[in-house]
């Protein structure tokens, strides 16, 4: 029987420029993209008319947890640099939407509202300059 799955290759993340309508534009050099994960909180609810010695639970508030995504950096890329992109989001502490498109026959797509936390470069001498960014969930995430 053939698989269903879906090659992850061609997936999209871009960033909101918060307008009305807003507008996105692709993230460059986009490597690899986690993310988000939610997560709910459990609330016990445990009573002593419980029929059973078992707790009881609940689901709680939601965490939307956290986008991570690897880039080649180019410093003066527009989405990556300190006078426009990733880089002056996280400084500014600026809040964004970004959207991931899927590579399926539908496009899907999610918009996340996120603030940028984390911005980290690497320059192995042995490979291309790179950067890490988490950007932290900071709303419910529309699903499409």
């Amino acid at each position: 029987m053939a698989s269903s799955a879906i090659s992850a290759f061609g997936t999209l993340l871009q960033i909101g420029d918060g307008a009305t309508p807003e507008v996105f534009a692709t993230v460059a050099e986009l490597r690899t993209i986690s993310g988000p994960s939610l997560n709910a909180d459990t609330i016990d609810v445990t009573t002593h008319n419980t029929a059973t010695p078992f707790r009881r639970f609940i689901s709680g508030l939601i965490d939307g947890g956290d986008v991570t995504f690897d880039i080649n950096f180019i410093p003066q890329d527009p989405s990556h640099s300190y006078s426009a992109g990733i880089l002056k989001d996280v400084v500014n502490r600026t809040a964004r939407n970004l959207k991931i498109v899927f590579p399926d026959s539908g496009n899907t797509e999610w918009i996340i509202p996120v603030i940028f936390v984390n911005f980290e470069v690497s320059s192995d001498p042995a490979d291309v300059l790179m950067a890490s960014i988490t950007a932290k969930v900071a709303g419910p995430p529309t699903f499409t």
